[in-house]
């Protein structure tokens, strides 16, 4: 039937052939791998008891008459208008089973490989740009969603292989067309994700030779050879060991554009993933920890795509476009002294793997990107480097844009990288992070490749230091994703043991605040796989983790300065700044919950000094804050209250909602009970209303005192009795203290006693201060009777 159009090359849909377009709704993942499975047939019958076994490892009772509805579901989607009662025309039943019965222009899969047999007979002109349409059909692994399933294991590698071969062939089609230039960008690419592929290693070569750069050429001959010994233990082909010959002798051949290519020489052998072909087992990827990048040269090594973490500390982001002009054989360095990379101000690297900025779930940024540069009233900057700045982003983007395809993966690199940078641009900045770093994750995870997915989740290792989300939804998803991602990983391959140590830590980050075990499991698995790896910035990222998972329960401030002081330690010596800085705010809020203020204040002056040398605004809005908490905690009430109502300012628009919401008058309220002063009474309700909506997340804990001041004891008792245990972050020593006043106002002795036994741990402590924003003045003080 003409009306349905199939696509594969990618997620499984199917279009309506009407003229409009649209994607029709095929229900559940069951229902479409029945079509999935019907198509992978290619018109064949599939019996039922097939089906049956393809869909179920082990089948339900029943199962028959779930692939039954399933089927009649399928074809009220493909024929909507097919009259009641009347055959199927598409989907339809055939002796045993079913047959998709489509037309051989309706699957996406089938047209590429009718296009790819077609362009060998065309001119070079046609042929390009038939190669090029094919390949623009690819959304994706074919398949994508059905990666582990047995059924369609040989037909996504024989598409995958397919695919492979019409790059080549792109590749040789600009060769025959005097194009070689357009061709290396792809090949080099491609080489990175398939390096056994012999014909490709020949046509870059060859590529580099015809725009005479006979050294670039016979380097990347030099990296096959390596590759083929070091990884499958052969040699190189004839094909290539003469044309090694060639470029040295610079045969004249070698000119012609027209040269035919070489019989393909024979691949090794290959397995599935991602819909794409891999090496076996048998002859492994290169290992991320050890071995050089296939893009390595002249003093640049980058990870290998296909590699399971980004975890060397030398890689910035935004270098791994295929496009971008990298130090190496087949990109050769200009004789001008490189461009800084495009996250660089003050000579420092900023979001930079070893250096990460802060986490956009939860916490404001500690470094400061492109579009928030402070300029000095004395030491204004230059507009000339502001315009060659500019102007630089703007021709690094275009070049990347024009160059790297798409739908490559490579693209999703240079995005999670990109996206680390614009985490720390201000609140707007942290913002589209957020949102576009769920999309990436998303984008990985369609790729059905658990190492892409892992890197991509993992490359995100910004430093955080509150410990409420941002965004609770998307925190969820990511560690969803992450769970997902991890059992996927094969267990136990020492390979992936920095990628499993990158997804526990960021599970550990994004289940911060949460009441369940597994946050606090993940922090201990983290760090003690990055112990173990000896990585320092893994540790750093890892501590993260731990610090996040470190407010289980009341009087952990002397286990928070720890990590503190490790990661001041650990990040002096290896250059972490942000992490150097993140280390000195734990301790910051560690000594103030301890009663240390003087060191306390050593600590934020450390940080605001690191700040303005490394051009970390946000930094100040947590210092300015513990300034306000100092003045609480040394009895300046008005001065106190004037400085919180400054430092609330510093956070309108920051893009911290995890932190801003409500915090104010959170403050306002501890300063007031602390010093003996009435709260603001609550206002009578509107209908369906609470009484003080702008409390956010602290309004249970606000409610008893605001009622109380209003008179309504009653409510304000009851308010008190419905209080659930305090979310476990950097608050839950203030709330507890709220609690126990609360109760004693009341005269509610169980809920009084309640609160004391949560907050006993912490008697030698200030309470709230662990957060470095606020305080109730000593833990002490709620532990006794007072009149």
């Amino acid at each position: 039937m003409v009306g349905v159009v199939f696509g594969v090359l990618g997620p499984t849909v199917a279009f309506a052939g009407d003229g409009d377009g649209r994607e029709l709704a095929l229900k559940g993942p069951r229902h479409r791998a029945v079509l999935a499975r019907l198509i992978v047939a290619r018109r064949r019958v599939v019996p039922v008891a097939r089906l049956v076994e393809d869909l179920w490892t082990e089948p339900p009772a029943g199962a028959v008459g779930a692939v039954q509805t399933f089927v009649a579901a399928l074809r009220r989607a493909l024929e909507p208008d097919r009259p009641p009662r009347t055959p199927a025309r598409l989907l339809v039943t055939d002796g045993p089973g079913y047959a998709l019965r489509a037309a051989p222009d309706t699957v996406d899969a089938w047209r590429f490989e009718a296009a790819l047999a077609g362009a060998a007979d065309l001119p070079a002109p046609a042929a390009l740009s038939t190669l090029e349409e094919a390949l623009g059909w690819w959304r994706g692994p074919a398949y994508a969603e059905f990666a582990g399933e047995d059924w369609s294991r040989a037909e996504r590698a024989r598409l995958a292989e397919l695919r492979l071969q019409a790059v080549e062939r792109r590749a040789e089609t600009l060769l025959v067309l005097g194009r070689p230039a357009d061709a290396v960008p792809d090949l080099d690419a491609h080489l990175t994700d398939h390096p056994w592929r012999e014909n490709a290693w020949r046509l870059l070569a060859l590529a580099l030779y015809r725009q005479h750069r006979q050294g670039d050429a016979l380097a990347v001959l030099r990296r096959a050879r390596t590759v083929l010994a070091n990884q499958l233990g052969v040699d190189p082909s004839p094909h290539l060991r003469h044309l090694q010959s060639d470029i040295l002798t610079h045969a004249p051949h070698l000119d012609h554009p027209s040269q035919p290519a070489p019989d393909n020489p024979p691949q090794p052998p290959l397995t599935q993933g991602r819909g794409e072909l891999r090496a076996q087992p048998s002859r492994p990827a290169l290992d991320d920890q050890a071995q050089p990048s296939l893009t390595q040269g002249r003093g640049e090594l980058r990870t290998h795509p296909s590699r399971p973490a980004l975890d060397d500390q030398a890689q910035p982001p935004l270098t791994q476009g295929r496009g971008e002009r990298r130090t190496q054989p087949s990109q050769p360095a200009p004789d001008n002294p490189p461009q800084p990379p495009l996250t660089q101000g003050r000579g420092e690297l900023r979001a930079h793997p070893s250096r990460p900025a802060l986490d956009d779930q939860a916490q404001p940024s500690l470094t400061q990107g492109r579009g928030e540069r402070r300029t000095q009233p004395s030491q204004p900057a230059p507009d000339t480097a502001t315009d060659g700045t500019a102007q630089l982003w703007t021709q690094a983007a275009a070049a990347y844009h024009r160059t790297v395809a798409g739908g490559a993966r490579t693209r999703l690199h240079s995005t999670i990288g990109l996206l680390r940078n614009l985490a720390v641009t201000g609140g707007a900045g942290l913002a589209e992070a957020r949102r576009h770093r769920t999309a990436a994750i998303a984008a990985a995870e369609e790729f059905a490749d658990p190492e892409l997915t892992a890197r991509v989740i993992g490359a995100y290792d910004v430093p955080a230091i509150w410990t409420r989300a941002d965004d609770p939804t998307a925190a969820a998803h990511i560690v969803a994703a992450a769970e997902r991602t991890l059992e996927a990983l094969p267990p136990g391959t020492p390979a992936h043991a920095p990628a499993r140590c990158r997804l526990l830590a960021t599970i550990a980050l994004e289940t911060r605040g949460a009441t369940g075990r597994r946050g606090p499991e993940a922090a201990r698995e983290a760090e003690t796989l990055a112990r173990r790896l000896d990585d320092p910035a893994l540790l750093a990222f890892a501590l993260n983790g731990t610090f996040m998972q470190s407010c289980t329960r009341a009087g952990l401030a002397p286990r928070r300065d720890a990590i503190g002081a490790e990661l001041v330690e650990l990040s002096a010596r290896h250059g972490l700044v942000t992490y150097e800085v993140l280390g000195h705010l734990i301790r910051l809020q560690a000594r103030a919950a301890l009663g240390d203020l003087d060191e306390a204040d050593h600590h934020a002056a450390t940080a605001d000094r690191l700040a303005e040398r490394h051009e970390l605004p946000l930094v100040g809005v947590f210092t300015e804050w513990y300034g306000a908490l100092r003045l609480s905690a040394t009895g300046q009430l008005a001065a106190a209250e004037e400085a919180y109502r400054a430092a609330a300012t510093r956070l309108e628009g920051a893009g911290m909602p995890g932190l801003e919401r409500g915090l104010l008058p959170l403050a306002l309220l501890c300063l007031r009970v602390t010093h003996g002063h009435p709260v603001d009474p609550a206002p009578e309700p509107e209908p369906g209303q609470g009484p003080r909506p702008d409390w956010g997340p602290y309004r249970p804990w606000a409610e008893p005192f605001t009622l109380l001041e209003a008179g309504r004891r009653t409510e304000a008792r009851t308010a008190l009795s419905a209080l659930p245990e305090p979310s476990h972050d950097l608050l839950y020593e203030a709330c507890c203290a709220l609690e126990a006043e609360a109760a004693r106002r009341l005269g509610d002795r169980a809920a009084l006693e309640r609160a004391r036994d949560r907050l006993r741990p912490a008697a030698a402590e200030l309470a709230g201060a662990g957060s470095g924003l606020l305080t109730l003045g000593p833990v002490e003080r709620y532990l006794t009777d007072r009149r």
